[in-house]
């Protein structure tokens, strides 16, 4: 049998269809971001972008300029000529008045397209946000398109590369994400000739900053290199835009694996560098990507500088994208390969450390690449070069002749010291020598427990050489005359410092493990006690609480009520701003202190953020601001406020549970008490109007009959009443089944009619229902009473002798059944949908009868029938008209 070979294209993952869905659901309802992209001022990114807005303004899209810089240049002004201008803001900074782009003054205004120069810039003290690039973030986050202009030296993972071949450290920075999640990126590019040109003839800056400029930045081979740049990081962005398209169209193998990359770090020069170097590979691999520090022993006693260049380091990593994490371990070769693991890491990545003098010894130690290689062979270690730009900060190295001095640690140690021999001198007339080495010894171990691994070798060394002034022949002096003794003293030297440095290590650990212990127990506590907590008042005080305990500050909280205007809770400590406090609930980020969003306010403020929605605003007025540097602190407040929001959706779903148990349980009585009342009410209602109607025709003319008549329509107007309740009670109880039928539409309008003469009497009656209708598959029964109910309606709230209008019509895949009154409409304060609840009226007090139940179960009934039904005034009026929509089904085959 010949064979086939059927190759069958992968089937996409739904989940990842579903995620695809979601991002572009977020996607459409934010703005578009256009970037013009260029080498170097000058080359005509700002001309471009307001040539490019005045054909879209002359082809009738609305513009604004926000702000354009135009730097004096001639052609760039007169392009600004017919643009609407947006007015600036004036900040007073350093007590002058500069003016700044208005945020607040373009989501107001929502324009279709915003022009913003100069993405990079730094705004003025006092703006919500530092960075422009995050205004621009907001109006996006507002829908509003957004055109800017962005030069390759301000990049932030180009910016030591830059600084590196111009010799300028470029301190205006924009995140590489903003750039990659861009829209549109044009480049605008001219030759450097052509740029130098021009920086000549005038037209970039004026002579003679241009004269200064072309003997600086401005040079031949800058331009070049810079040129070279910007095209290499466009051409990325169009990689990642093919490989985007690939992968969403399932063309071909597109790397499926995800590589991971762990960096470290030590804190030394050029770890800034090592991470801007590793972010443009992870963005190349489409990795993601981790930055650790080990806080190793030998690390723990660097000065501040240190430790601050650090968190900086950590925080760069992050702004570029990456996790950040700082973890203990006292061998930090050891504590990266199980982080690695850990984390799941395919590489690991580390900064070439230039090597000593004795790396060709063999008894060296190995280097930690090295150390790593032996501990996980299965890891990949990439040891990058990296040079520190000029303007890094250059940490101290971890080596003891940087380390602070502790006089203190040491002059204790040494008064122990000397105690310790004064006690051995009483010893000795009970003990030998040999015995008082252990008082010593245990002075070593003590002092390195108490002041660290430093003292702790110092009184090693000085419990050796008092030993051998005091106890050893001759006495009070440094000679030896038995050579045993040297061997004593070098083994009691080692074990001293063997001792005291295991001390020492034990001290650093166990308050590592304290503060582990601190952040596990304050996070274990705060989950025990909110989950006993049953009000909303228990678990603000409970937050508060523990919040300014644990991070030693004032601390409040703000939540929205049922219009979602932010009220601050009792309990709450510090000054609190409102209006921040708005701005990170709305937004779902930090602001105020610490940030870069208001950064001046004195509280940090954080969202409470639950699965569901924003649950309020924490406020922090940390007495240690810098503490939450730390990423670790920094993780710890995020693990409680999100513990906070989850309890206050808890209690929150808790009180709606309860109130819909109360409701349903009212619901539930009422409908038995009324089943019940309309049951002993329906005997007596029917003997009543039988009894009328038997008596009418023998009565004669005149006020007898006219009482047999008022009899006879009040008790047809309570049979209906009862009729009606009877139907609601078996709705809601779920008795209701429907027996459809076919049944043509001028039919059915023609029974209710004919059941509502004598109630229609007063009216003018008009019909419009084509007989050409398809048939509608429905209960003929509860549809008639659907149109009684309303043609009931219709009569009750209108004048006598105003028309009432019955008609139907096809619309679509649907068929309308409208009853249209001359009425006086639909009251004003009351809402079309709020008509349908169950005893619902118009008029609260009103001389007409009914309960309002009518049109509830009108209602109810069209939707069991997959229907709706609606209620509006009629413009221009007067008169109200209610809609029924029922699905047309295929037609029945009629037999001929």
């Amino acid at each position: 049998m010949p064979s086939y070979n059927i190759s069958m294209a992968p089937r996409p993952d739904p989940d990842a269809l579903v995620a695809q869905l979601q991002a572009e659901q977020q996607q459409a309802q934010r703005g578009k971001l256009r970037i013009y992209f260029g080498s170097n001022a000058g080359v005509g990114k700002t001309y471009a972008m307001l040539a490019t807005a005045q054909r879209e303004r002359q082809a009738g899209r609305e513009v604004l300029v926000g702000l354009v810089e135009t730097h004096g240049r001639a052609e760039t002004e007169q392009q600004l000529h017919t643009l609407e201008l947006l007015p600036r803001r004036m900040l007073n900074y350093q007590g002058k008045q500069l003016p700044e782009f208005d945020l607040d003054a373009a989501l107001l205004r929502r324009p279709g397209v915003l022009l913003l120069d100069e993405l990079a810039h730094s705004n003025v003290a006092g703006s919500r946000h530092p960075k422009r690039w995050q205004d621009v973030q907001e109006l996006l986050d507002a829908g509003i398109d957004v055109w800017t202009t962005l030069n390759v030296q301000h990049l932030e993972s180009l910016n030591d590369v830059v600084g590196g071949i111009v010799g300028i450290q470029v301190h205006e920075t924009v995140p590489d994400q903003i750039f990659d999640e861009a829209d549109e990126v044009i480049v605008v590019d001219i030759p450097p000739e052509e740029l130098l040109k021009r920086l000549k003839s005038g037209k970039v800056y004026p002579l003679e900053q241009a004269e200064r400029a072309s003997r600086n930045f401005f040079r031949l081979g800058n331009l070049l290199a810079l040129r070279e740049l910007a095209l290499r990081r466009t051409a990325d962005r169009v990689d990642e835009d093919m490989r985007d398209y690939r992968r969403e169209r399932a063309i071909g193998e597109v790397w499926p694996a995800r590589e991971r990359l762990l960096v470290g770090i030590g804190g030394r020069a050029g770890d800034g560098a090592l991470v801007r170097q590793v972010a443009r590979l992870a963005r190349r691999l489409e990795a993601e990507w981790v930055v650790v520090y080990v806080d190793a022993p030998e690390r723990q006693h660097r000065p501040r500088p240190a430790q601050e260049a650090v968190l900086k380091t950590l925080a760069l990593a992050a702004r570029l994208g990456a996790d950040t994490a700082t973890i203990p371990g006292a061998d930090v070769a050891q504590a990266l390969v199980d982080f690695a693991r850990e984390r799941n890491a395919s590489h690991l990545v580390l900064a070439r450390v230039q090597q000593r003098l004795n790396r060709w010894l063999p008894w060296r130690r190995p280097s930690l690449p090295e150390q790593i290689a032996l501990l996980n062979p299965g890891l990949d270690v990439l040891v990058l070069s990296v040079n520190s730009s000029r303007n890094e900060s250059v940490p101290p190295e971890p080596v003891s002749a940087h380390r602070s001095f502790s006089w203190k640690g040491y002059l204790g140690v040494t008064l122990a010291c000397f105690a310790a021999a004064g006690l051995a001198e009483l010893l000795l007339e009970v003990f030998d020598p040999a015995n008082v080495v252990m008082l010593f010894l245990l002075v070593v171990v003590l002092s390195s427990l108490r002041w660290g691994r430093g003292p702790g070798a110092w009184a090693a060394l000085l419990s050796v050489l008092l030993f051998d002034f005091y106890f050893v022949p001759p006495r009070n002096s440094f000679s030896v005359n038995d050579t045993q003794y040297i061997f004593t003293f070098c083994l009691m030297l080692g074990v001293a410092l063997v001792c005291g440095q295991l001390m020492a290590r034990l001290r650093r650990e166990a308050r590592v493990a304290a503060e582990r212990e601190r952040r596990a127990g304050a996070l274990a506590r705060l989950a025990r006690d909110l989950s006993g907590a049953l009000t909303q008042e228990q678990v603000t005080q409970i937050a508060l609480t523990t919040i300014a305990g644990v991070f030693d500050a004032q601390a409040g909280l703000l939540l929205p009520d049922s219009e979602e205007q932010l009220h601050i809770v009792s309990g709450s400590e510090g000054v609190i701003d409102t209006s921040v406090a708005r701005w990170s609930m709305e937004h779902g980020q930090m602001a105020g202190h610490g940030t870069d969003t208001l950064a001046a306010t004195a509280a940090l403020y954080v969202p409470l953020m639950a699965p569901v929605r924003s649950r309020g605003v924490l406020a922090l007025q940390l007495r240690q601001p810098e503490r939450l540097r730390v990423p670790e602190e920094r993780r710890l407040l995020d693990a409680c406020a999100s513990q906070i929001s989850l309890a206050l959706e808890r209690v929150h779903f808790v009180q709606v549970a309860q109130q819909t148990q109360v409701a349903m349980e009212g619901e539930r009585m009422r409908n038995t008490l009324l089943s019940a009342v309309s049951h002993d009410l329906r005997t007596p209602l029917t003997g009543i109007l039988g009894a009328a109607q038997a008596a009418l025709p023998h009565a004669p003319a005149g006020p007898a009959a006219d009482m047999l008549v008022q009899i006879r329509n009040q008790a047809q107007a309570m049979q209906q009443l009862v009729d009606n309740l009877l139907a609601m009670a078996r709705l809601q109880q779920g008795g209701v089944h429907l027996k459809r039928e076919w049944l043509p539409v001028d039919e059915l309008v023609g029974s209710a009619l004919q059941q509502m003469r004598e109630r229609l009497a007063a009216h003018v009656l008009r019909t419009d229902v084509p007989v050409d209708l398809p048939l509608l598959h429905i209960d003929a029964v509860l549809m008639e009473r659907v149109l009684v109910n309303l043609l009931d309606n219709a009569a009750k709230y209108t004048p006598p002798g105003t028309p009432i209008t019955v008609a139907a019509r096809l619309d679509g895949a649907d068929c309308l059944v409208t009853v249209q009154d001359a009425g006086p409409g639909l009251p004003a304060h009351v809402e079309p949908v709020q008509l349908f609840e169950p005893f619902t009226r118009g008029e609260t007090e009103s001389a007409v009868s009914g309960m309002g139940l009518g049109l509830t179960l009108a209602q109810r009934i069209v939707k069991v029938h997959g229907g709706s039904l609606q209620a509006e005034t009629l413009e221009p009026g007067p008169g109200t008209v209610f809609t029924i929509r029922l699905p047309v089904p295929d037609q029945p085959a009629i037999d001929e």
